[in-house]
């Protein structure tokens, strides 16, 4: 009855996924000590379920070796797309080395790095069965295309190439490091990760684009979690349904003479929200180093890396790689290392 109370509370009630984790606590406890007695978590202070029942993953939410067992019956390969282009190849060693150690260690994955200067690339000594290949890109002077390429070539690959190499696609910002392990709990059809940056936010206080000239609206009250693209993947066949339509948006706001206001993380927020993630990873996954910690960020596996620049407060990770590069790419080839 206390289920069936809380379905339809949620049907009759516009509030946002935060706040529906507030009032959960505030008017359901019954509901509360339900959803923990069935779930094999030792959180409770924090929302591990979204409304539609897709997981939040946190530390102390999953067990890493059940995981680990199911999904090397699997025999799963998840590949790691990342650009790195002008000044960002300066990140290639951090980020590759870090990710090498850190993420599905112990498990096949393909890394597909994406730079304009495939040369710069110092020497990885990757691990037996993860893969790095390299593929050159050529950069132009629009920068503000820099959001409709990456998401172009990445469903453009896909279809030629990734859709036959792996099961799983993850795009991860090169700008990062991986401080501790990530592992097969980030593996569903559809994922996105909550941003650091807002993961406290109300709705009216997320930075959806809210302009309805652009494809990337997201109309008043509507919106769920803010997510950041800094991180984010799935299947296969769902990226590429991600980023073909996040592009098709990008090309349809170019027609209209409009810019999202952050760009491909506008994209795909707006996608996200129509196409339900089926997992949900947590500020632990993408926390940015300019924000202080809270207690509720148990560990930080993966962290931006503090640049010598000054940033400004709520502009996504993305988004200033985006400014920063000042270019567009192109894809040549690919070589293997």
């Amino acid at each position: 009855a206390d289920v069936c109370t809380f379905g339809m509370f949620i049907s009759k009630v516009d509030i946002c996924a935060e706040e529906i984790c507030v009032c959960l606590y505030e008017f359901y406890r019954s509901f509360k000590d339900y959803l923990h007695s069935h779930i094999p978590c030792r959180r409770r202070d924090v929302l591990v379920l979204t409304p539609w029942l897709a997981p939040i993953v946190w530390e102390g939410t999953f067990n890493r070796d059940i995981l680990n067992a199911q999904y090397m019956q699997k025999k799963l390969v998840t590949g790691v797309v990342t650009f790195a282009v002008k000044k960002y190849v300066q990140f290639i060693e951090g980020f590759m080395s870090s990710a090498n150690k850190y993420f599905l260690a112990g498990h096949q994955v393909i890394f597909y790095l994406f730079t304009d200067n495939p040369e710069q690339i110092p020497h990885i000594q990757m691990a037996p069965e993860n893969h790095l290949f390299v593929i050159p890109v050529q950069n132009h002077s629009r920068w503000q295309d820099i959001s409709m390429s990456r998401m172009d070539i990445i469903s453009r690959y896909i279809r030629s190439q990734f859709q036959y190499e792996v099961h799983y696609l993850y795009s991860i910002d090169i700008d990062v490091q991986l401080f501790e392990h990530i592992g097969v709990e980030i593996i569903d059809a559809l994922v996105g990760t909550i941003s650091s940056w807002q993961y406290t936010a109300r709705r009216e206080s997320k930075s959806y684009e809210t302009r309805t000239e652009s494809q990337a609206a997201i109309p008043k009250g509507e919106g769920d979690f803010y997510y950041t693209a800094s991180f984010y993947g799935g299947s296969v066949a769902e990226v590429y349904k991600l980023t073909r339509t996040c592009f098709k948006g990008v090309m349809k706001d170019r027609e209209n003479g409009i810019e999202a206001r952050w760009h491909d993380e506008s994209h795909l927020n707006k996608y996200l929200l129509y196409h339900k993630p089926t997992r949900l990873l947590s500020p632990e996954y993408y926390w940015d180093e300019e924000l202080s910690r809270p207690r509720i960020i148990q560990v930080k596996r993966m962290c931006s890396v503090r640049k010598n620049m000054l940033r400004t407060p709520g502009i996504p990770g993305s988004v200033m790689w985006a400014m920063l590069s000042c270019h567009v790419f192109l894809p040549l080839g690919f070589t293997i290392i």
